[in-house]
């Protein structure tokens, strides 16, 4: 199964690609590490974002994406900027999209802690947040 691990910090989705096969957890290359939004205020900016973030999907053959689950309220809430980009994430008609809450996560982990860090496996530093959501969702 491949999934796609999101994580939606600021006016960026950072993305990790996570494949699970025969029990056997796989990191394929992809192009993009991360997807930027310059004017989230513009109707034609959100569009854009959710073409690309749509293409790379197919272009991979992502079954599923999962969305790292963000705080409405409180101290440590996401901002609506994220927010939007979660919506036309969402809204995206050919893939399932999964919001993984916190406790699911660490529930996951709990379970399969032979999860490696990100830099022992080649990918970024700020990609784990990312790869810990597909982790833990393949492993749920």
């Amino acid at each position: 199964m491949k999934v796609c691990g999101v994580e939606l910090k600021g006016n960026e989705a950072i993305i990790c690609l996570v494949n699970k096969s025969d029990g056997m957890i796989d990191l394929p290359d992809c192009r993009v590490a991360k997807f930027d939004i310059t004017e989230p205020s513009k109707t034609e900016s959100i569009r854009d974002f959710q073409f690309k973030f749509k293409k790379l999907m197919q272009d991979y053959q992502i079954e599923t994406v999962v969305i790292k689950e963000r705080l409405m309220k409180g101290k440590f809430a996401g901002g609506a900027v994220g927010f939007k980009l979660e919506a036309a994430i969402q809204l995206i008609d050919e893939i399932e999209v999964e919001v993984l809450t916190a406790a699911d996560q660490k529930a996951s982990l709990k379970r399969a802690p032979e999860m490696l860090r990100v830099k022992e496996i080649g990918l970024k530093g700020y990609q784990q947040e990312a790869y810990e959501a597909a982790y833990a969702f393949l492993n749920f």
